[in-house]
């Protein structure tokens, strides 16, 4: 009898671990994990593309040196930060890494302006080749953003719904992930003088 009672039991207990939620959490924040990987992944092809860009540039443009110099001095801020996972459990560290690639994404749209005004290199195969590239990168720089903010969202959520915030709270103690945001004064388009 005592037996029945005790598999019956340990019975219960497992069907009702299967409902709280750990390994759901558990899959969330390694897809969280990846997901900023992804964004890790998209920042360095960016990081390691700027250099190659600018050697060209500055061959055709040496009367836009200070828009290049703007653009070097921003990815080098950039390459200062390091960019770890735990950065997504640090929201100060957070802002100063989205800080840092917010003005090399200026410093970018200023060499896209130089890029305009002169064409001249525009007729560069070399330059056209490495502006297709950059213009691809920052597409994956938004897509890795947007997939990261998903995953963020999915692991926020099960972290804070029933019954998964019970066993967040007895057992894992996770705390939320910080999304990428927009940054200040994005909502305002910027203005092209030439």
């Amino acid at each position: 009898m005592k037996t029945t009672v005790l598999a019956a039991l340990m019975i219960c207990a497992v069907m009702a671990l299967s409902g709280c939620g750990y390994n759901t959490m558990q899959a969330n924040e390694e897809a969280v994990t990846a997901a900023w990987g992804d964004v890790e992944a998209s920042y360095q092809r960016r990081a390691d593309l700027i250099p190659n860009l600018v050697e060209v540039v500055k061959g055709y443009a040496k009367h836009e040196a200070e828009t290049l110099t703007a653009v070097t001095e921003a990815r080098a801020k950039v390459g200062s930060l390091q960019a770890s996972k735990q950065l997504v459990n640090d929201p100060q560290a957070f802002a100063k890494f989205q800080q840092a690639q917010g003005e090399l994404s200026g410093a970018l749209s200023r060499l896209m302006v130089v890029v305009e005004r002169y064409p001249d290199l525009k007729a560069n195969q070399n330059f056209l080749d490495l502006q297709n590239q950059l213009e691809g990168t920052e597409n994956r720089i938004n897509v890795a953003r947007v997939r990261y903010n998903k995953s963020v969202q999915e692991f926020n959520t099960s972290i804070r719904t029933f019954p998964n915030s019970v066993t967040n709270s007895v057992l894992l103690h996770l705390t939320r992930k910080e999304p990428f945001k927009a940054e200040e004064g994005a909502k305002v388009a910027p203005k092209v003088k030439f």
